[in-house]
């Protein structure tokens, strides 16, 4: 029985077939070339840094599968902006049209508006998508385990970083988090949304943090409704925490990422203070 991931890959195969036929893949991969050398997000989520801080992936996002309609994002590139001047260390941005209603366009957009490293928050699943990613200004691409291979997720990691550019590797199992650790995943997500039900469970991140590779960025993804959250998963490890839907439909997204940047803060000090 497909799943909801199974859905989306299949349209986002379609879409992606129908990119490739407009512009070939060596014209991608030259305009990919061409692009400034990537920022480093790594650095920017803070390896290497003092545990003290918490970064915010601050995320464009119009819709979701979950939730429907978000927010209208008339001007991402405004909106990047504010995250940006609110502290975000990485901006992510949704390039799926179908469930997602996100754009390239919106990716160029961004990419234009702000000094900080950008996700292409897509489902990567060929090379292309990583030539493309790059060849439109992003410093980071998303590779879900659960819709890869072994060979294929090695392969995409080896290229995205051939490139200079990072990767989000997302996981929601033990199972998933060994197979990102042994491709030498430098920045690893656990997602409390399960991509088969979209359920939402934030004590999967509890359960998983510790399994973690060490030498890795932490990031925690979903599930955030206010400070109370962003709390629990720094409180449990997270380096980082992924925001999209609790910044988009709030007024004041630029106060919003500040209040979750000093409780992450207050919930790191309690937990190095407690160790």
């Amino acid at each position: 029985m497909a799943t909801v991931l199974d859905d989306i890959i299949v349209g986002v195969r379609e879409d992606l077939a129908e990119r490739v036929r407009l512009t070939p893949a060596k014209e991608v991969e030259a305009a990919a070339a061409a692009r400034p050398a990537a920022l480093d997000a790594w650095t920017a989520l803070g390896w290497g840094a003092p545990a003290r801080d918490l970064r915010i992936i601050a995320e464009v996002k119009r819709k979701s599968p979950s939730k429907g309609a978000l927010a209208e994002i008339a001007d991402p590139a405004e909106l990047a902006a504010q995250y940006e001047r609110g502290g975000a260390s990485v901006i992510s941005v949704l390039t799926e049209e179908r469930r997602f209603n996100g754009s390239l366009a919106d990716l160029d957009a961004v990419r234009a508006a702000v000094g900080i490293p950008v996700l292409r928050k897509d489902f990567t699943v060929e090379e292309y998508q990583v030539h493309e990613a790059r060849a439109h200004g992003a410093d980071l691409v998303l590779l879900i385990v659960a819709a890869l291979d072994d060979a294929r997720l090695r392969g995409l990691l080896e290229l995205t970083h051939g490139l200079g550019m990072n990767a989000l590797v997302e996981t929601h199992t033990d199972e998933e988090i060994d197979r990102a650790a042994a491709v030498g995943a430098r920045i690893v997500g656990v997602n409390v949304r399960n991509l088969k039900t979209l359920d939402v469970d934030r004590t999967v991140f509890g359960r998983l943090a510790d399994r973690l590779p060490a030498d890795a960025v932490a990031v925690a993804e979903s599930g955030v409704r206010g400070p109370e959250d962003i709390a629990y998963y720094a409180g449990l490890g997270a380096g980082a925490v992924l925001v999209g839907e609790a910044l988009v439909t709030h007024g004041d997204p630029l106060t919003r990422i500040q209040d979750f940047k000093r409780a992450g803060a207050a919930a790191i000090a309690e937990r190095l203070a407690a160790h």
